[in-house]
């Protein structure tokens, strides 16, 4: 079974002559994100981040995709996302109502639960036909088993965490890139089990 180190030193890798363009992703991204959080004292910007905190996620998935795969990447990427708002749009707010509604219970379950939605971009991502739910469904399925997996890896990245706050947070901007290619081999590991062990996503029940 593949471990942290095998997700870290494939992404390392596959970002070779890639760094600079998902830096400037990275920036282009929080620059943005940035501006909402400066705007949301007057509503605005609060109403902009949650129209468009879906769509972002999507398209950074389906960069990181992209890298991992060895297909092309640009500034532009980030924003491929938009041409399924709807999809990526609802995905943001079905999985933010339910560990919130989970978390009411007690913060643990809360985080567990993002645990198991946290796979939905990237399967958008690869079926953007599915709808909202069965993309949640269908992530909460894959992480069975696995969520421990991938709390070791982000874990894994503390001290690069650490780094960027002594740069002042300059090297976030290669940081994060790091952290989204690396998941995004952890979700290519997952896709055995997704393409042929899951049922079809209209009779895996209504999880939450």
């Amino acid at each position: 079974m593949l471990k942290a180190k095998d997700f870290r030193q494939e992404a390392w890798g596959k970002l070779k002559g890639r760094w600079g363009t998902m830096a400037l992703v990275t920036f282009v991204y929080m620059l943005i994100t940035g501006v909402c959080s400066a705007l949301s004292y007057i509503y605005i910007g609060w109403v902009v981040s949650l129209l468009i905190t879906g769509p972002f996620a999507l398209g950074f998935a389906e960069l990181a995709l992209n890298v991992i795969r060895r297909k092309e990447v640009g500034v532009n990427g980030l924003f491929g996302g938009f041409r399924n708002f709807g999809g990526a749009f609802l995905v943001n707010l079905l999985n933010g109502i339910f560990i919130f509604l989970w978390s009411l219970l007690l913060v643990i379950p809360g985080i567990i639960k993002s645990y198991s939605y946290s796979m939905s971009y990237y399967i958008l991502a690869d079926h953007p036909e599915l709808s909202a739910g069965e993309v949640r469904r269908r992530s909460i399925e894959i992480m069975r088993g696995n969520k421990w997996r991938l709390f070791c890896l982000q874990f894994s990245f503390i001290g690069w965490s650490i780094l960027c706050v002594l740069t002042l947070g300059i090297l976030t901007f290669w940081v994060t890139p790091y952290e989204q290619a690396a998941t995004a081999a952890f979700y290519q590991s997952l896709l055995p089990v997704q393409e042929e062990a899951l049922p079809p996503a209209e009779e895996s029940g209504n999880m939450a």
